[in-house]
Order: structure tokens, then C-alpha cells, then sequence
């Protein structure tokens, strides 16, 4: 079965009021196994697809991946992991700067905190392990 993608390049240009950047189709990708990482406990009903089957839960996925993207774009990271944390990054008014190699993710991803939120409020994290 192909990896499930959760948003696409027309969800993201929404997400972020901005031309979905050259090679969004990887991005998204990229994106959404990150946040399957993340929800490798959570328990939700999915359909014979593996999909998910509510509504609320698919609308979260492709707004947590769409957060994603959207924070690796500022960050400058490209997906991989192998953007190093920092060194100087601006958002707006807010400038970091220095490096910082911060505690690993619990699920072993660097999740964005605007995905971390959404699936928090979504209810999907933490998992629960049965």
C-alpha cells in the first residue's frame, strides 16, 4: 500500500495563503509520515483503506500536515531531519538565533508545535497503547 498523504498542494496554499511551493507533492509526503509518526499509538477509526473514517480526524491530519510544512518552510528544513535546530531563523517579528540541539521528540519526529496543537486538540495525542 503507498504511504497515505493527508494533504494536498491546494490544502496548503490554503493553510498558509501562499502559491504552494516547487515540490509540495514531496513536502506533503514527507509531512504526513511525520505526523503518522507521531500518532503511532493514537486510536481512531480508519475505513478499509486505512484512511481515516471521521471527518474531525481527517480534517486534523491535513491541517496537522499543513502545519508541518508550513514550519519546516520557515525553518528552512526540507523534510529530511537534517536541518540542525536554529542558527537563525525569523518568523515575522520573532528572530532565534545560536544553536540548540533541544531534548529528541517523544515519537523520535520533530513535530511543528502549530501540528503538535492541532492533533492535541483533535484528541489524538497522547496514544494510547492497548
Amino acid at each position: 500500500m503507498p504511504p497515505r498523504v493527508y494533504a494536498t498542494p491546494e490544502q496548503l496554499a490554503a493553510w498558509t495563503h501562499t502559491p504552494a511551493p516547487a515540490g509540495a507533492e514531496q513536502l506533503l509526503a514527507r509531512a504526513s509520515e511525520d505526523v503518522e509518526a507521531a500518532l503511532l499509538t493514537a486510536v481512531y477509526p480508519v475505513d478499509a483503506d486505512g484512511a481515516p473514517a471521521e471527518q474531525r480526524v481527517a480534517e486534523a491530519l491535513r491541517d496537522a500536515v499543513c502545519a508541518q510544512v508550513e514550519w519546516q518552510l520557515a525553518t528552512g528544513d526540507d523534510g529530511t531531519g537534517a536541518m540542525g535546530r536554529w542558527d537563525s531563523v525569523s518568523i515575522g517579528p520573532v528572530s532565534l538565533s545560536g544553536r540548540r540541539p533541544g531534548p529528541p521528540a517523544a515519537s523520535g519526529v520533530d513535530l511543528a508545535p502549530r501540528a503538535h496543537r492541532v492533533l492535541r486538540r483533535a484528541g489524538l495525542l497522547p496514544g494510547v497503547i492497548w
